[in-house]
């Protein structure tokens, strides 16, 4: 016998029993409840006072009883159900009012975010008799504020319209829709990008400009962006409950598989909005590990990239199975024993230890590459910059390598050293570092620090600035801000103002002088003269000829 789902305090043994043979009930597939269950629902319905609800399969099973108030019914967590773009639930949901009222906004709103396959309120009259039933579906190509068409009621003695068919109607459509907008393809995520802010409006622009970035780059199609602005962030949804029911419907409107929000997402967060919708959620910092898992290529890399996501994951560990009855050994495990919540945070701070295990033997080998090279005696020059702006294209100029260069954020994660010769025969150690990005995860700055630390031990820092990026100033103050925070801000630096070729020649003078650097086209080998000269001349300084 399945359990009544709802509130039963107050209700008598004969009433529950009732409610009990309900699930052994069938309906008819081509009807949406029969004329005797829709009966014996509002009879029952008017004897408690209550609103009564049934979830039917497509096979006219009754898997679920509701037991809801008087003005409402709560609908379970149907997540054991398919749920997908081209799709419906599979379920259909069928429950009274007490009074004359036909579907109301929640009823419609349910309709819409759990994608059930139909929804329907049987009405009754004062003696309790079934009136008129009331129902609506999915309409697909519908308008996202309203996705769904409500029907014409119909009598409670002539309850068949063929459901079946109607929604495989309804789903061979979803199909054909989801298609046509391109989200056929196998595999492919579909994201609706998401930005709740109370500072400027530029501001987010900007941020929410770069986040398609990072969504591109993760290979993820964008569907739309959204922008909220408020006076304060909700700490429980970040946005408002109604708008992020709206954000929801819209999402599975237009087959989206994935929400991306600009803001980073703390642990009750995280669970409130995924408790709201059954679509993934994600948020910035999750989109810039994913890309780091996705470039990382030596084993280094992979180290420190896994660290990062782990440290990030532990906090936002949940489950749903509160059961503690689920005992983790035999003789010496008696009581509740360890819940599955439990074990997975103790294996995955088992698994933090033995990476930053790892990652501090990467920087004891790492420590000792470099002194190495300083008893050779050898110039280090680091490049440094936002990440796409042109560090590896410029390092494969310099010293005739062919380190991977992508217009991608993030192309190159692992760094890169090579040898340069200068025209005085001045050599020198030049390396390629991962590139910056502003709000860079503090997941992501510990667990790189091994690499980081190589910037310690520069003599001498190019700072790579893409000057046709109309962001470059921000982009520059959070490269300058990460510096800080490293306590580099002491190392000689040349600010190398990149892609002038992109630029109109009198605004890139300008630039020159404005931030005191020397322009470049990092794909034009000839345009690299005066770096060239000022990087030996920085180096001669310091080290004197015979360096």
């Amino acid at each position: 016998m399945k359990e009544i789902f709802g509130n039963l305090l107050g209700l008598k043994a004969s009433q529950i029993k009732r409610l009990e043979n309900l699930s052994r009930r069938r309906v008819p597939p081509q009807a949406i409840v029969s004329h005797e269950l829709s009966r014996d629902l509002c009879a029952l319905s008017a004897e408690t006072s209550r609103q009564i609800g049934l979830l039917i399969d497509r096979s006219g099973k009754i898997v679920q009883t509701l037991m809801g108030e008087v003005d409402r019914i709560v609908i379970p967590d149907l997540k054991d159900y398919r749920l997908a773009p081209d799709r419906l639930r599979g379920l259909r949901c069928v429950h009274t009012h007490l009074t004359e009222t036909p579907l109301t906004q929640d009823d419609l709103t349910d309709l819409a975010l759990l994608r059930l396959d139909l929804m329907a309120v049987v009405t009754m009259t004062e003696s309790g008799a079934p009136a008129l039933i009331h129902w609506a579906h999915i309409l697909p190509g519908a308008s996202e504020s309203s996705p769904y068409q409500i029907m014409d009621p119909i009598p409670p003695f002539r309850p068949g319209i063929d459901c079946l068919n109607l929604i495989q109607a309804l789903e061979a459509e979803l199909a054909r829709k989801k298609t046509d907008t391109g989200g056929g393809q196998a595999g492919s995520e579909r994201a609706l990008l998401v930005s709740v802010f109370t500072g400027p409006r530029k501001d987010a622009v900007d941020s929410l400009d770069e986040l398609e970035e990072l969504t591109r780059t993760a290979n993820i199609s964008i569907i739309d962006t959204v922008l909220q602005q408020r006076k304060k962030a909700n700490p429980r949804f970040l946005m408002g409950s109604g708008k992020l029911d709206e954000l929801s419907i819209m999402a599975l409107h237009r087959g989206a598989t994935l929400i991306i929000f600009d803001q980073e997402l703390n642990p009750s967060q995280i669970r409130s909005i995924a408790d709201r919708t059954e679509i993934k959620v994600i948020d910035r910092t999750q989109l810039i590990l994913d890309i780091f898992a996705q470039r990382a290529q030596t084993r280094e890399g992979k180290l420190q990239v896994e660290l990062a996501q782990l440290k990030y994951i532990l906090p936002r560990l949940v489950t749903k199975d509160t059961a503690l009855s689920r005992l983790t050994g035999g003789i010496g495990g008696r009581g509740p024993g360890e819940t599955r919540l439990e074990i997975s945070r103790r294996r995955a701070r088992d698994r933090i230890r033995r990476l930053e295990q790892a990652v501090a033997t990467v920087q004891k080998n790492r420590s000792q590459q470099r002194s190495r090279r300083s008893k050779k005696g050898l110039p280090v020059i680091s490049i440094i910059g936002y990440t796409n702006a042109g560090k590896s294209t410029l390092l494969n100029q310099l010293t005739h390598s062919r380190v991977l260069a992508e217009n991608k954020l993030f192309a190159t994660l692992d760094p890169s050293s090579r040898r340069l010769r200068f025209p005085r025969d001045i050599e020198v150690i030049i390396t390629d570092t991962v590139g910056f990005i502003r709000d860079l995860p503090k997941e992501l700055v510990a667990a790189f620090r091994a690499t980081l630390e190589e910037l310690e031990n520069a003599d001498l820092l190019l700072h790579i600035i893409d000057i046709s990026n109309p962001r470059h100033p921000d982009q520059i103050r959070s490269v300058e801000t990460i510096l800080a925070e490293l306590n580099l801000c002491g190392i000689p630096t040349i600010r190398v103002l990149n892609k002038m070729d992109r630029v109109d020649p009198d605004i890139c003078d300008g630039l020159i002088r404005r931030l005191n650097g020397i322009a470049v086209s990092a794909l034009d080998r000839s345009t690299l003269k005066s770096l060239s000269e000022k990087m030996e001349a920085a180096v001669e300084h310091l080290y004197g000829k015979t360096a």
